[in-house]
């Protein structure tokens, strides 16, 4: 290990004597030592409250308690770095803190003359008033301690080739510890050393750090620290209350008789297609009703018999939810459906009916082009299904996932809908792309609040022998 670096424990970690006892502990994890030798004692206190390199940690364990004692304390030290226990710092400018387990360390070989780059993924944010330097490549968020090391870092960002370790400005970071800091970088990946291969130059950004926040189990998310609690049951109760005063009642079709009429669910499979093509005569008010009944009604009303979290009251649906807590809303727009105007409606999934939030205007109109346009303009959308998610509905309990969970659901609504679609005999596709800002202003949302997630579109499937345009 390198003694560039000074060492501690990340600051959540406890250490407790009790008799001879000494313990360590974080989160859910902890160990004892039972009578831990004087040298033993003294490094493991010094982690906790003071900074000293390998070196300097593993002499105080040799000369108090031998040198065999010594070699053991640095293997046993590896282990609490691969379990991201231990912080490595550039004092005074920049401490490295462990994310995630299974974290390493290494300190490239650093000659000061090799052109340095900033990683395309790194990024910086304020968190706890501190300025944060992370990237989704690495198992380390850099804490940054002063102005000095933002600066560094600002002109890492700027791609000159020219740029090494000797252009430095002498009176901006001393040579010893700047070069201490660029070594940091590198071991955490946040300079890019080598080309990027193939597979990791078709990652965006955005989809990169997406991916990596949403897949990985960190340290940092202080909810996983707690049981979580609801309390936010008035401003996102189980359904929305009415959005307007004019309220459309829809029919609910006969189950029992769907068991034995439908089509099986491996027809259904085997035959759904994206159908972007119409009949002249439109969906009817009828045919829309029962799709919503089939696709997205509450079915049932409960309460869980335990309710730790303080969820509250739960429904159950036709398709599945993280939670049961069924985040999202559909909001019908109506462009040709017989037995309704067109305009924009809210779909209320436990009494079956539409709320009435706008007539025909162009800006709803503007809607269902700008779904026209993302399907490759075929046929006009007879119907348009614009899902939104509630964030606060969700985000209470799966913070740090949220936002891919919703993501998740999006996709069983969409197969729901394709599924009901293709055993009704109408034409359904989804669309992967919708302008959240332009709807939130016509709905009056919130976007912090509530914001659309997906579109879909829906008609009549043609009763002619042309064959509609499709895809998979």
């Amino acid at each position: 290990m390198s003694d560039s670096f000074t060492l501690s424990f990340r600051p959540e970690i406890s250490l407790t004597t009790v008799g001879e006892q000494l313990t360590l502990k974080f989160a859910a994890h902890h160990f004892t030592l039972d009578n831990p030798k004087p040298g033993l004692r003294s490094a493991l206190e010094h982690l906790q409250h003071s900074n000293l390199t390998v070196t300097q940690l593993t002499d105080l364990v040799m000369e108090a308690d031998g040198v065999e004692n010594g070699l053991s304390f640095e293997t046993e030290l590896q282990k609490l770095i691969h379990l991201g226990w231990i912080c490595h710092s550039v004092l005074p400018l920049a401490t490295a803190m462990p994310i995630m387990e299974n974290y390493q360390l290494v300190a490239p070989v650093f000659d000061g003359e090799q052109p340095f780059t900033l990683s395309r993924f790194a990024f910086l944010h304020q968190e706890n008033q501190q300025f944060v330097l992370e990237s989704p490549l690495s198992k380390a968020k850099i804490i940054l301690l002063d102005w000095r090391a933002t600066a560094l870092i600002a002109k890492l960002a700027q791609l000159d080739s020219s740029f090494t370790f000797e252009t430095l400005a002498d009176s901006l970071i001393d040579a010893e510890i700047g070069r201490s800091l660029m070594q940091l970088l590198m071991a955490t990946e946040m300079i890019a050393l080598k080309v990027e291969s193939k597979a990791l130059s078709q990652w965006q950004f955005h989809n990169l750090l997406f991916h990596r926040q949403t897949r990985s189990n960190r340290f940092d998310d202080p909810h996983k620290m707690q049981i979580p609690r609801f309390d936010d049951h008035g401003k996102f109760p189980i359904v929305k209350p009415p959005m307007s005063d004019r309220v459309i009642s829809l029919e609910k079709p006969d189950l029992q008789e769907l068991l034995y009429s439908d089509i099986s669910l491996t027809a259904a499979i085997e035959s759904r297609l994206s159908i972007r093509e119409y009949d002249d005569q439109p969906i009817t008010l009828h045919q829309l009703g029962e799709f919503l009944y089939r696709c997205a009604r509450v079915k049932e009303v409960y309460t869980l018999d335990e309710d730790m979290m303080n969820i509250g009251e739960c429904t159950r649906r036709p398709y599945p939810a993280g939670g049961a807590l069924y985040e999202l809303e559909i909001y019908p727009v109506i462009n040709r459906c017989r037995g309704l105007d067109a305009g924009l409606y809210h779909y209320q999934p436990l009494s079956h009916t539409l709320s009435a939030i706008a007539d025909d205007n162009p800006e709803v109109e503007a809607l269902m082009f700008d779904a026209w346009k993302a399907t490759g303009m075929q046929d006009v959308p007879q119907v348009l299904l614009i899902i939104t998610a509630r964030f606060g509905r969700l985000f209470w309990k799966y913070h740090g996932i949220g936002y891919g969970l919703i993501l998740k659901h999006i996709g069983v609504l969409y197969q729901t809908f394709y599924l009901v679609a293709t055993a009704m005999k109408l034409a359904p596709s989804a669309i992967g792309a919708g302008n959240s800002e332009q709807f939130g202003n016509i709905a009056h949302l919130n976007p912090d609040e509530e914001a659309s997630v997906g579109e879909f579109i829906l008609g009549s499937i043609k009763q002619n022998n042309n064959q509609p345009s499709t895809d998979n």
